[in-house]
């Protein structure tokens, strides 16, 4: 089940923030629960992206996208992912959750996010967001208009630039598998 109890206690817990850039950094504080773990005593994959959302969500409040989502009745959504995990996340552990967008394109926002437990990083997400709406994709140029905010898109990092180039060579829909000659696997 989704952590709503934890997504209002984070909206609360921010609430009196400062407000924040579009490309300024949030930071927000968690704790690894035994309901958070998987069999191996640590922080279920599945279970990091969705404290991910925590830190974005209350990022986008920060920056004010809330109030022009609830205004237009728009949503947001992850159109795309890659997380790199590097160090154990424990029960109980004390996790520090950075997250900042370090721009967008015409379809989508690129954010970043990390945790950090006792200062060391142990996974960083790099995300394809976006604003939906019935009609589908709003760009985010619409959305930044929507906010108040002039201005377009820092250039994005190289890195966050090679990762759209390549997931855009990625075959869609996925292509089947090969046929396994008989007698093998």
């Amino acid at each position: 089940m989704y952590p709503f109890v934890r997504l209002a206690w984070q909206m609360f817990r921010h609430r009196k923030d400062g407000p924040l850039s579009l490309t300024g950094e949030h930071v927000s504080h968690h704790v690894c629960w035994p309901w958070d773990i998987d069999p191996w005593m640590e922080l279920n994959n599945g279970r990091t992206l969705t404290l991910y959302d925590l830190g974005r969500l209350s990022a986008g409040a920060r920056v004010g996208l809330m109030p022009v989502l609830k205004a237009r009745g728009w949503g947001l959504t992850v159109a795309g992912s890659s997380v790199r995990y590097r160090r154990r996340v424990r029960v109980f552990d004390r996790i520090e959750m950075r997250t900042r967008s370090v721009g967008w394109d015409d379809r989508f926002v690129y954010m970043v996010q990390s945790m950090w437990v006792r200062g060391t990083c142990c996974s960083q997400a790099l995300l394809r967001t976006a604003v939906t709406s019935p009609g589908g994709i709003v760009a985010p140029a619409r959305v930044v208009e929507a906010m108040g905010v002039a201005g377009g898109s820092p250039s994005l990092p190289p890195w966050v630039a090679a990762w759209i180039a390549a997931d855009g060579d990625r075959p869609w829909p996925p292509e089947p598998a090969p046929p396994v000659p008989r007698g093998i696997g």
